[in-house]
């Protein structure tokens, strides 16, 4: 999901230091396809200026790459995007966006080491892309909730309907969202948030 026309916060973004405050830091991974709006997400919910590591895409990609909407997306993730929130005075947010590319994936262990939980950023009309995604996750033990990024033109289905499609339990938390403004993607995180504390409080989060 291209960038433009997200919001951004009024007034310079803040130097990359803890608040006073701070009591606690937590990782988070931002996970998906190709495409799917994870560099934007990052982007528009980050208090300070996000790291990026765009590269723009040229025809060495092609037979290679996904190249599902490239007739308007032009540039690719091919390490990390990199951001951070303040949930609350208390508890902070970094915020690890990992590459959509298939051949990058390989970058995902080292950025899933020491996450606390992910989103899942999913676009209904390539479902079948985030099936892998979910499954490494779920090798490495990785609790995540499922944010569908509602893109224009994409068709919408009932929550359930979803949950069947990509296979999921009961218990994972499925949540619409525009990754372009900022109160849904913090929206997405808080959820994430009440996710992780449900698990932490029934035992299930070590």
């Amino acid at each position: 999901m291209d960038f433009k026309g997200s919001d951004t916060l009024p007034g310079p973004r803040t130097e990359d230091q803890l608040p006073h405050t701070a009591q606690a830091a937590v990782k988070i991974v931002i996970v998906g396809g190709f495409g799917v709006g994870k560099t934007t997400m990052v982007g528009s919910v980050s208090e300070i200026r996000p790291l990026t590591t765009e590269e723009t895409m040229t025809q060495a990609g092609i037979g290679v790459d996904d190249d599902y909407g490239s007739d308007s997306k032009t540039a690719t993730t091919v390490a990390m995007d990199f951001g951070r929130i303040s949930i609350t005075e208390k508890l902070v947010l970094y915020l690890f966006g990992t590459p959509g590319q298939e051949r990058f994936w390989f970058l995902w262990n080292g950025l899933f080491e020491g996450a606390l939980g992910a989103v899942v950023l999913v676009d209904t009309r390539r479902l079948e892309v985030s099936f892998d995604v979910m499954g490494r996750l779920e090798e490495g033990g990785v609790p995540f909730v499922v944010a569908v990024n509602s893109f224009p033109d994409a068709p919408r289905y009932p929550v359930e309907e979803l949950r069947i499609a990509l296979d999921l339990g009961p218990d994972v938390p499925i949540i619409e969202c525009d990754v372009r403004r900022r109160a849904s993607s913090k929206d997405v995180l808080l959820t994430l948030m009440r996710f992780l504390h449900s698990l932490a409080m029934s035992g299930a989060l070590t």
